[in-house]
């Protein structure tokens, strides 16, 4: 009788790399799912997060004021009250500025680009003419659009009253958020499970301080870059100067695309009333301030705050832009500040658990 063989160790049947490529494809496509089912949420119920998030990031950008009111001895619903109407104060009143500055220098942008298409049609013939064409159809076509939108007066009035009730509700919460800020901390440990509070307190904390930081340093940043446009227009005697640093500064909240769009607005404006020299003074300007910004404000005023690169900012801007167009535009940059804000405190947290692992591990 023969003895029992001992057991064949049973091979697996993929290599170690693969099963270990299968575990992270899976844990991508786990994440992916968990992301995509939040957007669709977010976008299903957009009526009622989007006052949250505008209001968590004027929170973000107001708590300093909030705080110091509150350290000069002022009940907190009395300063979270001031805060507020200094937001309605400055936000009306730049958009008002903006409006204006715009619809008094509309027909003179016209004017001067129909006046340069008629000069390129003099110095390079049919593509200047077809250019000329253009401007010379430019209030043809205004006026078509002008009709269909007058059409839809009823959907229009819609979409403002909409407007109009986000931006009530989402001031309503940034009062309560700023208010009842105190509590946040204990409203998070309570939601989460008791092993984790101290993880999800810190996550919470680590979201809000990226998030806090990128609207501040934005904020300086305009405020920086607006005034030195305005200065730069001013000098140059460019109609509506204070109008298009507003528009400067409200723009620098969308990185990139904002600086492009007011700067371009800018020279436009400087072509239409001063002529094709002080536009190109104009544009000088716009160029330097936003070199200005890339080289020096940028790394000096954030680099203590979460850093992304410009390729990942476009890509989160194209991101939000496609889920829900301009307001996707200024929110998806601050939330994927508050995303890095997250992963940095986890891995931060996981550095520090491996590193006191690591001493019991040893003989």
């Amino acid at each position: 009788m023969q003895p029992p063989q001992p057991p064949q160790p049973v091979q697996p049947l993929l290599p170690e790399s693969a099963r270990r490529a299968a575990a992270w494809c899976v844990v991508a496509l786990l994440v992916t799912g968990v992301v995509a089912v939040g957007i669709w949420l977010c976008v299903t119920f957009k009526t009622a997060v989007t006052p949250v998030l505008l209001a968590l990031l004027g929170t973000a950008l107001l708590g300093p004021l909030h705080r110091r009111l509150v350290t000069m001895r002022l009940n907190r619903s009395l300063a979270a009250l001031l805060t507020c109407a200094a937001v309605v104060a400055v936000v009306g009143g730049a958009s008002y500025i903006v409006v204006n500055a715009l619809v008094e220098t509309g027909d003179q942008i016209l004017g001067s680009l129909r006046q340069a298409a008629g000069d390129l049609a003099r110095h390079f013939g049919a593509a200047g003419t077809s250019l000329d064409d253009v401007a010379r159809n430019a209030r043809e076509l205004l006026g078509r659009f002008g009709g269909t939108a007058a059409s839809g007066v009823i959907t229009g009035l819609s979409v403002v009253g909409e407007m109009t009730a986000v931006a009530v509700l989402a001031l309503l919460l940034m009062f309560f958020f700023l208010r009842d800020s105190d509590r946040a901390a204990g409203a998070l440990r309570a939601l989460a499970p008791g092993s984790t509070a101290d993880t999800v307190e810190a996550m919470g904390r680590r979201a809000f301080e990226a998030v806090e930081g990128f609207m501040r340093g934005t904020t300086f940043i305009a405020l920086i870059d607006a005034v030195l446009i305005t200065t730069g227009l001013l000098v140059l005697r460019v109609p509506g100067a204070v109008g298009l640093g507003a528009l400067v500064f409200v723009g620098a909240y969308i990185p990139y695309l904002g600086a492009f769009i007011s700067g371009a607005v800018a020279v436009l404006v400087a072509l239409a009333d001063r002529g094709f020299v002080i536009a190109l003074w104009a544009l000088g300007v716009v160029l330097a301030v936003q070199m200005l910004e890339g080289h020096v404000l940028q790394p000096v005023i954030q680099s203590r705050t979460v850093q992304m690169h410009p390729a990942l900012v476009m890509l989160a801007i194209t991101a939000g832009a496609s889920v829900a167009g301009i307001l996707g535009m200024l929110l998806a940059v601050p939330l994927t500040a508050a995303v890095f804000g997250v992963i940095g405190e986890l891995r931060r947290r996981h550095e520090r658990e491996s590193a006191k692992a690591a001493p019991d591990a040893g003989p």
